[in-house]
Formats: structure tokens, C-alpha cells, sequence
């Protein structure tokens, strides 16, 4: 009998990636066949997509359909500490025609610069700042690996010190979780993937969904014991036992609210940020900063108001220069049009390529940025295109990527290089 479409949908979600892939294909005739509807497409594009491999509920398989279900023109893969999911992505996208790239999102220590004691991009630690590696050349796969892995190790092992002391807040509730038995099933690891602080907090949302299978005992321990504060929003999710999605929904709670109680500064697995620069310049990746920006009236309604790196923007673009920095990346749907006016101008002031994408890794998030649509942010469509052209000439030649030092030297222009690498990437995927 053959599988039916769901059948084959949640066979991404299998655990063997040859399985996954096997499903997609399935899935892909059934396209061709007008089986299943294909989708209505614009030219929406997102480079900031996790998958398993940090934390996701989809595979890299099931995060390209479901990209190419959502009418995504182009897919881009950005785990934490983790380049893992990058061939299943690559051949997923390859299966469904949907042009994709890869990358991967790390912290880098801002130690000994001018931001050292700053809060930048990071909600939860001083002197740290996230950043995006884009573009990754296909023959870089296992050099970025390999100098990730220590990084992986270090978490590791603040991870276990962070479940202890999330253990002692938890003890006069009498529960206690297990590293090993509740925390690393939940993720890759042991095939290159991460785990970051969401896995613990997963982890601890199904513990105590299972504990207090009735709402309101779970809400009474929400707010008693560990004196959360909880929305009428959240309380409805949580209160819905037909809630498909009720363990997300308490893990962004948990996000939100308990990590400071546990949270262990990060010293070991955040690199000196200019290890980092060096490793991308070397190995042809185009290295971002991934602006955050100051929180008052969340434009999204889901982040705290919260003070980052927009007292010292100037500062902070003129450090990230002299580092030697390619790229900004942002999330139109995340700031203020002031706030991105500003970023943008800065931007074009230091050269920077402008990336876009919105991080998925729950899901209730759509892979559509209908911000992304106002007429402001076209540079961001030639972005996506350009880093695809980057990306694949890359990957035949480190000398022919985007920032190489032979392709400056030809063409130093920022704009003309984006639309030189642009049409090329159209041309591939016959667009022009």
C-alpha cells in the first residue's frame, strides 16, 4: 500500500536521513503528478532557518518542504555550533528545485575590544555577540566542523553545570533531569549537531507536561513555584489540550522567563571574535554581525524591553570594520523602521552586505517575512540571489567568492559585485 501524503510528510521527521530524502522524492513526484498543489510563490526568500541540528522541529529535509510549501524562492540553513544538517539541506533543495544555502550561527567573545563589558546581541551575557556565517562553500563542510567541535564540547559541559543548577530550582518540586537521558535524545549530537540552552528548556517542558497533565496544576505550578509570570496569551495555549503545539508554547515561556534563574556564563565555547574572522576569510564564508537592536514596545511582542547595542551602533560598525567583517544581518519583522533606516545607512556607509532572514525554530513561526515585503528591503531579494551565485562559484574556486581577495581587486564596487553574483545565481536556476 502506498504512503499516503501525511504518511510522507512525517516521514521527514524520520530518523534516518536516507529515509527523509527517500520521502521527499516521494513527495516531489506527487507534485509533478498535480497530486498535491503546488504553491503560490512571490519572491520571499529566508536565510535564518534551524533545524534539528540546534533546535527545530523539523529535520533539514522537512525544513526545506516546508520552505517550499510556504512559497519560499530560496532556503538558507543556520544551526547553532553546527554545520551538520548543510548536505541533507543542499540535497533536499536539490530534490524540490529550491535554491538554498548553508551556514551556521556562533557566539564570538568580544574580549580585549572596545565592547568588552557591553551588553551587544546577546540577551543573556555581557562582552559576547552573536554572529551569522553565510555562504559556506560546499569543500569547507568539514573544516568548519572540525573547528566547531570544540566549541560543542565546551557547551557540552556548561550545559551539564546549567541542568544542575536548574536541578536545585526545581528539587522542592521533586524534579530532577537526567543530561544524558532527558536532554541529548532531544538532539543531534552525536552527528554534529548542538545543544543549546532551548533543548534543556524542551526537556524540561515535556517533563512537566507530563507531570501536570491537568492545565490548571500545571499553571498553578507556573506561577507558584517557580513564581513565573504567565500571560492570558500563554495560559490560553496551555490551557487548550487540543494545543498541538502546547510543549513550544511552555518552552517559550520557560525562554522567556526562567533562564536567567540557571543560566552559566559562556566562556570556553565563545571564540575570540577575531579566530572567527579569520576562519571565514580563510575559508571563503561571508561573516555577519546579527543586528539586534534595543527592545521598548516589541515590534514582535515576544522579546523584553531590553537595551543592546544601539547606544554605540557607530562605535560598534567601526570595530566590526576594522575586524574585517563582510556582512550585517537583520530581521526586518524584529525593529523599528528608525532603527533599520539607521542600521542600513550604516551599512551602506562601511561597505557591509545586508542579509536577511527570520530564525525559525518553532512551529508557530512562518517561513514567510511579509515585512520584508515593503518596498524598502529589495536590496534584500539581490542579497539572497547573490549569496546562492557566492555560494556555488565559491565552491568551485575559493578565489571566486564574493569578498575574495581577486574578486575586490576586479570589481572593489559592493552593489555591482551583489548584481554580478545575483544574475548568476538567475542564470543557474534558468530565472533569467
Amino acid at each position: 500500500m502506498n504512503p499516503t501524503v501525511n504518511q510522507l510528510i512525517e516521514a521527514l521527521n524520520s530518523p534516518q536521513m536516507i529515509d527523509r530524502l527517500d520521502a521527499l522524492r516521494q513527495l516531489k513526484l506527487l507534485l509533478d503528478e498535480g497530486q498535491i498543489a503546488r504553491p503560490a510563490t512571490a519572491r520571499d526568500v529566508n536565510n535564518h532557518i534551524h533545524t534539528w541540528y540546534s533546535f527545530s522541529p523539523y529535520s533539514p529535509a522537512k525544513a526545506v518542504w516546508m520552505a517550499y510549501m510556504a512559497g519560499l524562492t530560496t532556503a538558507g540553513i543556520m544551526d547553532h555550533d553546527s554545520i551538520g544538517g548543510a548536505r541533507e539541506f543542499t540535497a533536499a533543495g536539490q530534490i524540490l528545485g529550491l535554491p538554498t544555502t548553508i551556514g551556521c550561527e556562533v557566539r564570538a567573545s568580544l574580549a580585549g575590544t572596545i565592547l568588552e563589558g557591553r551588553r551587544i546581541n546577546n540577551p543573556d551575557q555581557e562582552s559576547v555577540a552573536y554572529l551569522a556565517l553565510h555562504g559556506v562553500p560546499h569543500t569547507e563542510i568539514d573544516a568548519l566542523d572540525a573547528f566547531l567541535q570544540p566549541v560543542r564540547k565546551a557547551r557540552g559541559i556548561r550545559n551539564r553545570r546549567m541542568i544542575a543548577t536548574l536541578n536545585t530550582l526545581l528539587a522542592p518540586a521533586g524534579i530532577e533531569l537526567d543530561y544524558d537521558r532527558d536532554v541529548l535524545p532531544l538532539s543531534l549530537v552525536t552527528d554534529g549537531g548542538g545543544v543549546t540552552e532551548r533543548h534543556l528548556l524542551y526537556a524540561l517542558a515535556l517533563e512537566l507536561l507530563r507531570r501536570y497533565p491537568a492545565p490548571r496544576d500545571l499553571l498553578a505550578f507556573l506561577r507558584g513555584p517557580l513564581q513565573l509570570s504567565v500571560s492570558a496569551k500563554i495560559e490560553a495555549m496551555l490551557l487548550d489540550l487540543e494545543n498541538p503545539h502546547r510543549a513550544y508554547d511552555l518552552l517559550g515561556l520557560l525562554k522567556g522567563e526562567l533562564v536567567e534563574q540557571f543560566y552559566i556564563d559562556a566562556t570556553e565555547e565563545c571564540l575570540p571574535v577575531a579566530d572567527v574572522v579569520a576562519f571565514a576569510k580563510a575559508h571563503g564564508i561571508i561573516l555577519a554581525y546579527a543586528y539586534l537592536g534595543d527592545v521598548g514596545d516589541s515590534v514582535t511582542g515576544d522579546k523584553k524591553t531590553q537595551k543592546f547595542e544601539d547606544d554605540y551602533l557607530d562605535e560598534l560598525f567601526n570595530l566590526l570594520d576594522t575586524l574585517g567583517f563582510a556582512a550585517v544581518t537583520y530581521m526586518p519583522s524584529r525593529n523599528t523602521r528608525t532603527q533599520l533606516e539607521r542600521l542600513r545607512a550604516l551599512c551602506d556607509q562601511h561597505q557591509f552586505f545586508q542579509i536577511s532572514g527570520e530564525d525559525i525554530n518553532q512551529p508557530r513561526q512562518s517561513f514567510v517575512c511579509l515585512a520584508m515585503r515593503d518596498p524598502m528591503f529589495e536590496n534584500l531579494y539581490d542579497a539572497a540571489w547573490a549569496l546562492i551565485g557566492h555560494e556555488r562559484l565559491a565552491t568551485d574556486d575559493l578565489s571566486q567568492g564574493l569578498f575574495a581577495a581577486q574578486t575586490l581587486e576586479n570589481n572593489p564596487d559592493l552593489p555591482s559585485r551583489i548584481l554580478t553574483y545575483r544574475d548568476h545565481a538567475l542564470k543557474l536556476y534558468g530565472q533569467i
